[in-house]
């Protein structure tokens, strides 16, 4: 048994129950395989608890596979594909195919509709970098092996990425901050660089505190920042949109906002480390 144990956040394991891969690594009084599920709502809560009150940790989205490994009235525990992420979803956010994503949604959000037609009542909202499965276009709308329609012109191929993650990132300013959201309708700090990085056809742990450690190389030099560097703050983290400018979702100003990093410096952010991407 490993004196460390693995990080509970992207590791699926409890006291009575864990993934059949940790068994070894850790105690748990059952070992099972999970079954994977893929979420068909624009995107789902994830808690720490299966509880309604509970704290939202983060957000699986649209298309997104979930390793399920316990349901238990209505309530599913399972793993997050994507990030790796563990947590509570609601039972009814997933569904048991998992049909092979071919595009990503490329807006910060677009509409699901039940037919290729503008004017037909929406099903829901997809957000940036869904994930989907198309299997025909008609009338300038995709369809979905997932079911409903969305605007073609709103997905790109997954092989197509934004690899200007900072003009992507820009796109959000104004969202309100949310925490634990991923989703232009509310987002954290940690969320707006791990969309904006995904979109740029780069995976990155969901955590503020995960990312300072993943993403690109550390830089010594602070007083030498550029564009697209990483700032990190104790369990905060931004993107630099010049030498000078930070963008970032904050609860100072409740949205995603671009401003000098020496005003957020002021307010008593302390820069705890920088990270770029070559």
């Amino acid at each position: 048994m490993s004196l460390s144990l693995p990080d509970p956040r992207t590791n699926p394991y409890r006291p009575d129950l864990a993934a059949a891969h940790l068994e070894g690594l850790v105690q748990a009084e059952r070992f099972i395989e999970g079954v994977p599920c893929q979420l068909r709502t624009g995107f789902a809560t994830v808690k720490a608890q299966p509880d309604f009150e509970a704290r939202q940790t983060t957000q699986a989205l649209f298309g997104e596979t979930v390793t399920v490994y316990e349901e238990h009235d209505g309530w599913v525990w399972g793993q997050i594909e994507t990030d790796g992420y563990v947590g509570y979803l609601r039972l009814d956010t997933l569904w048991g195919e998992t049909p092979v994503p071919t595009h990503r949604v490329s807006a910060i959000r677009t509409f699901l509709f039940p037919e290729p037609d503008l004017k037909s009542p929406t099903l829901d909202v997809l957000s940036l970098t869904s994930r989907v499965a198309v299997t025909g276009e008609t009338n300038g709308f995709a369809e979905l092996e997932q079911g409903g329609w969305v605007f073609m012109k709103h997905l790109a191929g997954l092989d197509e990425v934004a690899p200007d993650y900072v003009a992507t990132a820009r796109k959000l300013t104004g969202a309100p901050y949310l925490w634990g959201g991923k989703t232009s309708m509310g987002l954290d700090c940690s969320g707006l660089v791990q969309v904006a990085l995904d979109a740029a056809g780069l995976t990155v742990p969901r955590d503020s505190d995960q990312q300072a450690q993943a993403i690109g190389e550390a830089v010594a030099d602070v007083s030498a920042l550029r564009r697209g560097d990483i700032v990190f703050f104790p369990g905060h983290v931004g993107i630099m949109t010049g030498p000078d400018l930070l963008l970032h979702a904050n609860a100072f100003h409740m949205m995603v906002t671009e401003e000098p990093l020496a005003e957020v410096v002021a307010r008593g952010a302390q820069i705890t480390g920088v990270r770029r991407i070559a």
